[in-house]
């Protein structure tokens, strides 16, 4: 039963609800809200602490007019710092101070219009940048809008994001006759850096994955490794010419995985296991992922094959995998992504050998059909 003049009651499931209205100010329509707690004191207690939040967040909504779109997205910047990685942060602050600011930054919020939103991706210099960045423009973008609707600094604003036609290129992968020039000379006078090479093209991992890379996450009994970690060099305090190598968590709580190591793989890192490094890499720190891409460059040149990132490591992991018969799932979890999807759309590349398989296989079945051998 609802007490009477302070719209709190108890629920079938034992539980106090407390109930409060706000009023948009733009709208002028009312949106109900509840809180919940355990005992009748404990929901008095919130649902006055949340009237008064509601209250303070409508007069800060009425100073609007005061408001520029930079001082909203400052606030949103020193969120992303609290709550998410510093790497994040870091790219979120320099999409905006580059992409975003200089067009709207100075503007009030209450003369925020769709046209000025959509003038960030109309200039001539922005409408040439790359998918990737339109979409990281985008992401900041919309999230920082939701955030001053959020804190009702503003209703929300419909903006037009010019189309792009995305690239279905391929991403690269070495072929078969590049793959036995680098492995051999990898494997030639091999040495703890040359191994790193060999594991990221058996197991699939990131540069970032490999440069941070500690024995301890390293089984050689149970032949599994761990990517617990990754290091990048980024930005310091948004100034492009200060930057630190930063060694965190991996991309996401899916990229945190374990890999099943190959005995040719696992022979290879008991070789190199002392008991005194830390580092798989490079002794007592954390590898240098410029250094070794680098490094990777001269092995590319020393064996005879094209210059690549080595990123195409991965990819061509990825793709021997699909080719050698591998499930998707599988595949999908060693490379540590969230969805199969994103398996098949970015790094599953058959080569024209598999396709011709696959076709042969079909042209079998058709022989059979009418009596034939093939």
């Amino acid at each position: 039963m609802a007490r009477r003049g302070e719209n709190i009651r108890k629920r079938k499931d034992g539980r106090w609800e407390g109930r409060y209205y706000t009023q948009e100010s733009q709208s002028s329509r009312s949106t109900v809200h509840s809180v919940y707690a355990k005992t009748y004191g404990e929901v008095k207690e919130k649902l006055s602490a949340a009237k008064l939040s509601a209250k303070s967040v409508s007069e800060k909504y009425d100073n609007s007019k005061e408001i520029y779109f930079h001082k909203a997205a400052e606030e949103w910047l020193a969120l992303i710092n609290r709550e998410k990685k510093y790497a994040t942060y870091m790219k979120y602050y320099t999409i905006y101070e580059k992409y975003i600011r200089k067009e709207v930054g100075e503007v009030l919020l209450s003369e925020l219009t769709s046209e000025k939103l959509s003038g960030i991706f109309q200039r001539e210099e922005q409408g040439n940048l790359s998918g990737s960045i339109q979409n990281s423009i985008s992401c900041v973008l919309k999230q920082i809008l939701d955030y001053a609707v959020c804190h009702r600094y503003l209703a929300a604003i419909p903006y037009f994001r010019p189309r792009r036609r995305t690239s279905t290129r391929p991403a690269e992968v070495l072929n078969a006759s590049e793959q036995t020039r680098l492995l051999h000379y990898l494997y030639k006078e091999m040495d703890i850096y040359k191994l790193g090479i060999v594991i990221c093209i058996s197991t699939g991992l990131r540069l970032g994955e490999i440069c941070s890379l500690k024995w301890k996450d390293i089984d050689l009994e149970e032949k599994f490794l761990y990517v617990n970690t990754t290091v990048q060099r980024i930005a310091m305090d948004g100034r492009a010419t200060k930057t630190t190598l930063l060694e965190g968590e991996p991309k996401s709580i899916f990229s945190k995985r374990e890999v099943p190591l190959s005995d040719e793989i696992n022979h290879l890192l008991c070789n190199y296991y002392t008991g005194s490094d830390e580092y798989v890499i490079n002794g007592n720190s954390p590898m240098e992922p410029r250094t070794y891409q680098m490094k990777f460059q001269k092995y590319l040149e020393y064996a005879g094959v094209k210059k690549t990132n080595f990123h195409t490591l991965r990819h061509t992991f990825a793709t021997n995998c699909v080719n050698g018969g591998v499930d998707i799932k599988s595949l999908s979890e060693i490379l540590g992504h969230s969805d199969v999807k994103i398996t098949l759309n970015r790094y599953v590349h058959p080569t024209a050998e598999v396709k011709r398989m696959h076709m042969n296989t079909i042209s079998a079945i058709y022989g059979q059909f009418m009596g034939q051998q093939c």
